[in-house]
């Protein structure tokens, strides 16, 4: 819900602080309207539901994997499409892919999202709004910025909202913000945030010509300051830094491309994790032999290394796949 709004309703009514505070916590919980929260006197319950709307976003379609994997389509009060995932795993992991911007406009050529229009920045608000609706579901215990956006383009929200996510029950050690590599943001990631919210960089080549052709960003703010700014989140928190690559068949997967990486990476500093690619139309996935053989040459340079677990391919909400087309 917009909690601005919120506030100022409740602040116009004259009632006392704590009122936010109670309706929050309903939501964090994961109630599905105001009607649940029966320490609200009825009459303001009400009045609530007809001044604050209790989600920001609408549903406008959900769609469910066979894997249990969720995706749904909303949209903003003034018309912008966002989607987010809700991934379940065997080990009882929920973890959301939560969008921080409506479309993107860093074009990275192998994300669906990159080829959308950019729409604008979301709100705090509408970030947890992403969060709730899968909260009153189920329980969800692990959260990444990784859907729709650049987070950093979009610091402050994001980091607003991140703060809340705890009341949800995702702790910042299980919560992950995700950056091709937008130097200001990240950087005032790395000096300003106390939490111990995880750090992942969206990598997919270390030859510089190379990840610039993927990722126009990288002419911008190349790879090696990135890299520092990194490293300085490392020596800070004594965390490391995920690392995500995206395996494109003949672009970036051979084994001469892995040598580059394991070459740039730091193992004490770095983990890998290796995405098999969704095709969105202009790349093709790396086979399973590609992939081990990559994976293979990080192994032998003792660089920490994972082939990620696919979810949600079949209804086009896995890595790379967001594109609210509707």
């Amino acid at each position: 819900m917009n909690l601005e709004l919120l506030e100022q309703t409740l602040a116009d009514r004259g009632e006392p602080s704590f009122r936010a505070r109670q309706v929050w916590e309903w939501a964090a919980r994961g109630a599905s309207g105001y009607e649940e929260m029966t320490n609200l006197p009825a009459a303001l319950r009400t009045e609530l539901a007809a001044a604050v709307p209790f989600s920001t976003l609408t549903v406008e379609d959900e769609a469910r994997s066979a894997d249990g994997t969720v995706k749904a389509l909303f949209r903003t009060a003034d018309g912008h499409p966002v989607e987010a995932v809700l991934m379940r795993y065997r080990d009882g992991r929920r973890s959301v892919c939560v969008s921080s911007q409506s479309g993107c406009p860093l074009t990275c050529t192998f994300c669906a999202t990159g080829a959308m229009r950019f729409g604008r920045n979301l709100r705090a608000s509408e970030i947890l709004d992403q969060v709730l609706h899968f909260r009153r579901l189920e329980e969800v215990n692990h959260l990444v910025f990784m859907g729709m956006g650049e987070p950093f383009l979009n610091y402050d929200e994001v980091l607003g909202a991140a703060r809340r996510l705890p009341e949800i029950g995702i702790t910042h050690r299980r919560t992950t913000v995700s950056t091709v590599g937008w130097l200001p943001g990240l950087t005032r990631f790395v000096d300003e945030v106390e939490e111990p919210i995880r750090l992942a960089l969206s990598l997919h080549a270390a030859d510089p010509r190379l990840r610039s052709s993927i990722m126009p960003v990288n002419d911008r703010y190349p790879l090696p300051s990135v890299l520092v700014e990194c490293r300085r989140y490392f020596e800070l928190r004594h965390r490391k830094v995920f690392v995500e690559y995206v395996m494109l068949a003949g672009v970036n997967d051979s084994v001469e491309r892995a040598r580059e990486l394991a070459h740039v990476l730091d193992p004490a500093v770095f983990k890998v994790n290796l995405i098999p690619y969704n095709p969105t139309g202009r790349y093709d996935g790396s086979s399973r032999e590609a992939i081990a053989a990559f994976k293979g040459v990080l192994d032998r340079a003792r660089l920490p290394a994972t082939v990620r677990l696919t979810r949600g391919r079949d209804i086009a909400a896995a890595c790379g796949q967001l594109a609210a087309a509707r």
